[in-house]
């Protein structure tokens, strides 16, 4: 929803947008992209991005880096706080 709004706002001709996710726990040494290089345990998240639309490469990039802004994604990489309650019915 994010890249289509902003997209729009920008006139930007994009026709339709499919995101994948995948999830996976891997050895942070089986990890091509990430830092560490041990036996750490980490929760990695692949993202796919399609795009329809006659989009220049530039455009298609300025939406990769908006696609980091959506709140979803903003969720999960910045640690949420979470504040649990709990009530007692009856």
């Amino acid at each position: 929803m994010t890249l289509i709004l902003y997209a729009r706002r920008k006139g930007w001709p994009l026709d339709g947008v499919t995101i994948d996710l995948s999830y996976d726990r891997v050895h942070a040494r089986d990890c091509e992209e990430c830092e560490e290089d041990d036996d750490t345990m980490l929760d990695l998240i692949r993202r796919h991005i399609v795009v329809k639309g006659d989009l220049t490469e530039e455009q298609r990039q300025r939406l990769l880096i908006i696609s980091r802004r959506c709140p979803v994604h903003r969720t999960l990489t910045e640690a949420p706080k979470i504040l649990d309650e709990m009530e007692v019915a009856g």
